[in-house]
Formats: C-alpha cells, structure tokens, sequence
C-alpha cells in the first residue's frame, strides 16, 4: 500500500472521504488521476447496534476536482455491514454526493459558481 500523509490527503481531498475511507493506491496517465479508497472498519457510526462488516458494495466513481490539468476520480467501495441481532443489512449514509450526479457536492458548488460568470 503507498503510504501518504494524513496531512497531505487533508489538503487536497474532502474531509468526507479523509475521515471515513483508507485510501489504498493510485494510478494515472496523461489526462486522468484514479485514487481508489475503502470504507474503514468502524462500526462507531451505528450507536446502540451490534454489527459486522460483510464486505463491499459494488465500487462507486466520483469524479471531483481536477489536479495538476488532470481529471480526479474517487473510486470508492462502501462496506456492507450487518446487524447481529436483526441480520438486517446496513450502510453508512451518503449524503455527501450531489442528488443526480456523480460528482462531489463541493465540485458541484464550484462549476456553479464559475457557470455564473460565463
């Protein structure tokens, strides 16, 4: 696993993505950087239920802001987990996308804001 700084994931990432994912490799060419994350192991945000990781969902792609004249995707896989005592199959909340797109919704924010000056 390439191993970066928290520091450094801070400023370039969102903080969504720095607080609840692992980021585990990169790849890039000309035109396009991939970073690819996993949800982290941390069964703290279902409060009062027991649970257990059962995996990944199918991996997501968020495209976000580009870097260096490249185009950014998120490739991310969401855990699965579930209830020990319900066997009711649960994930986390995720809100942090933009409704109807596949784009972050701080990237959202910034292609509205320079649409306004066009």
């Amino acid at each position: 696993m390439i191993q970066i700084s928290k520091e450094l994931l801070d400023l370039l990432l969102p903080t969504f993505i720095v607080n609840h994912f692992t980021f585990t490799s990169s790849s890039s060419d000309e035109d396009h950087m991939h970073l690819y994350f996993e949800e982290k192991n941390d069964s703290t945000l279902f409060k009062d239920r027991k649970v257990e990781s059962k995996g990944f969902h199918k991996e997501i792609v968020i495209e976000d802001f580009p870097l260096r004249g490249k185009l950014v995707y998120f490739h991310i896989k969401r855990r699965r987990w579930r209830d020990i005592e319900t066997r009711e199959t649960l994930q986390r909340d995720w809100k942090s996308i933009a409704k109807g797109t596949r784009m972050t919704e701080d990237f959202v924010t910034f292609l509205k804001e320079i649409n306004r000056y066009q």
